[in-house]
Order: C-alpha cells, then structure tokens, then sequence
C-alpha cells in the first residue's frame, strides 16, 4: 500500500490563514473602491449645492435690482400722476400728450418688471431646491465613508489577529456604508436624523 504523506498541524494553519488574509485582503479592496465612490459622491453633492446655492445668490440679487426698478418706475409714474392733476389746465396740449405718453412708458415699465421679477423668482426658487437636494445627500456620504474607513481599519486589523469576527464586524460597516453610498446617490430612502442641515 503507498504511504500517504499527512500535512503537518502547522502546515495547515499556515495554509488556512494565508487563505484568509488573501480573502480578507481582497474584500478590504473592494472596501477601498466603495469608499473612493462615497468621496467622488460626497465631493460632487457638495460642489453642486454650492455652485446651486451662488446661482441662487445670484438671481435673488437680480430680482432685488428688478424690485428697485419696479419701484422707481412706480414712484416716477405717480409722480407724474400728481403734475398732471395740479396743473390739467395749464400744460399746453402737446406738453400735455408727452406728459401722458410718459406715464403710460412709466406704467408699461413697471408691469414689465414686475413680470420679469416672477420669471427670476420662479428660476431663483428652483435653484435653492437643487441646493436644498444635494445638501440632503451629503450627510449620506459623510456616514458612508466614515463608517467605509473604519471597515478598512477593522479588516486590517482581523487579518494581524486572525478574526472571523472582526473581519464580520467590517463586513457589516462596509455593508452598510455601501447602502449609505447608494442612498446618497439615489436618495431612495429619507432617514430623519440625517437631515436638518450643518
């Protein structure tokens, strides 16, 4: 009968956590990937509120101007209202024409502007919306990687220790900072404590 040569005790050890600090070791690459797109979110929800939120600035600075035009334009019309009725018999009629051609100029600016300043606060409006949007995904990203960079840190740690259990731990952190990612992406589910603003 050919003799069958049995591993050493040791031998297998060694073979089974080489085993596992490869597996732990790939699954710790992954973690790092999640984590790069959880940044690459976060970096892009802040970025957008941002430049949503100057846009908005911008506009509601545009709608203040046209409210002061508005205004100037009313304040130049019920002036003329008023010379017209204090003197309606002493203009001479051309004056008088140009006077009323003037206040109907006044009246048409004024209604233009106030149209326009509608116009400017609907677009101002939908802008604070879009910041308000991708401010409410950034604490999704947040979480996401820190939870992310502390899975990486545990699993680091289950390979020196040789833990099933520590490696499980980051599993779920990592597990749970992916779905933060995705909800930051997607916004599928709105979790209350993670809004209310900085």
């Amino acid at each position: 009968m050919p003799e069958v040569e049995l591993p050493k005790p040791d031998e297998l050890h060694e073979h089974a956590a080489t085993h596992f600090s490869r597996r732990v070791a790939l699954v710790t690459a992954i973690y790092a990937v999640v984590l790069a797109i959880a940044a690459l979110g976060g970096n892009h929800a802040v970025k957008e509120m941002l430049l949503a939120q100057q846009q908005s600035t911008d506009q509601w600075a545009f709608y203040q101007a046209k409210v002061i035009r508005e205004h100037l334009y009313r304040a130049q019309r019920m002036r003329l209202e008023v010379d017209l009725a204090e003197h309606a018999a002493a203009p001479r009629a051309q004056a008088r024409e140009r006077m009323e051609a003037l206040l109907k100029k006044f009246d048409d600016e004024e209604k233009r502007y106030n149209a326009e300043k509608k116009d400017i606060e609907k677009d101002a409006k939908k802008l604070e919306a879009l910041r308000d949007s991708f401010q409410a995904r950034e604490p999704y990203f947040l979480v996401a990687e820190a939870l992310l960079q502390i899975a990486i840190v545990m699993s680091s740690v289950s390979i020196l220790a040789r833990s099933g259990l520590i490696f499980s731990v980051s599993l779920i952190l990592a597990v749970v900072g992916a779905g933060l990612t995705a909800n930051g992406y997607f916004v599928v589910l709105h979790l209350p404590f993670f809004h209310g603003g900085h």
